[in-house]
């Protein structure tokens, strides 16, 4: 028995070592290079040269600064390396990103032999929406969510003639912490989808539960949105309720798919 459970622990630190290596590598990479832009054949496209100090992770900085921040708050650092700490977050971020189809599949390979056929089935196929709604939700936060978020807490500050200064660690931990939220909630229809196809519940269980679900995601929105004014948990409550109810949908039209055959 103990040598079945050094087997599996074995087997679990070779699959989390492809993944730290998997990570680490692209994250090297973005700390290492800069995005150089060409334009071949009336397309811009880039090509990566060598800038440690320049290099994607300040790019990407620059690009979080002017996308979502008003032109009157000023980003700052108070301590040495501030902006060194907030580059290597978000190389590890962009690492998580790209590695994921790396990490999913090392993950799902793992779970695999423990899994009855029917469920690997089922894994496999969403693997691939996993990943790509994973980076849907990203872009999501990154494009509206947090955007019109700071738009909002900032006008308060504009209103009264403040000056706005933020630290840069507070900026991108902020960011990427909506980032991975919401990147990471936008699996919510496929793991309803999942545990209803495995069996474990019906799909009735999801449409009899929703005011409970919308309870609990409007106080996760509360508690992970930065003011108490109860509009900005909107901002996250709203596509969460939203998720819920595509996979309320996705799980009803299964077992209708499945009654009629």
């Amino acid at each position: 028995m103990s040598m079945t459970i050094m087997g599996h622990l074995e087997e679990l630190r070779k699959r989390l070592f492809r993944m730290v290596i998997s990570v680490g590598i692209v994250t090297f990479f973005i700390l290492s290079f800069h995005l150089t832009p060409f334009v071949y054949d009336g397309i811009h496209l880039y090509y990566p040269t060598f800038s440690p100090f320049d290099n994607i992770a300040a790019q990407a900085t620059l690009a979080m600064k002017h996308h979502m921040l008003p032109p009157e708050v000023q980003l700052i650092q108070t301590a040495p390396g501030q902006a060194f700490f907030a580059q290597f977050y978000i190389a590890v971020l962009l690492g998580i990103a790209v590695s994921m189809p790396v990490i999913v599949r090392e993950f799902m390979a793992f779970l695999a032999p423990a899994l009855a056929k029917k469920e690997v089935h089922i894994i496999k196929s969403i693997t691939a929406p996993a990943v790509g709604l994973f980076a849907v939700g990203c872009v999501f936060a990154f494009t509206v969510i947090v955007p019109y978020m700071l738009a909002f807490l900032y006008r308060y500050g504009q209103s009264a003639g403040l000056l706005t200064f933020l630290n840069i660690v507070d900026f991108i931990t902020f960011v990427l912490q909506f980032m991975l939220a919401f990147g990471i909630s936008f699996q919510l229809p496929l793991i309803m989808y999942a545990v209803t196809a495995s069996g474990m519940v019906e799909e009735k269980f999801w449409r009899r539960n929703i005011k409970w679900a919308v309870i609990a995601i409007v106080i996760l929105g509360a508690a992970i949105t930065p003011d108490g004014s109860g509009v900005t948990m909107w901002f996250v409550a709203g596509p969460l309720i939203g998720l819920y109810l595509v996979g309320m949908f996705l799980s009803e039209r299964r077992a209708k798919q499945i009654a009629a055959k």
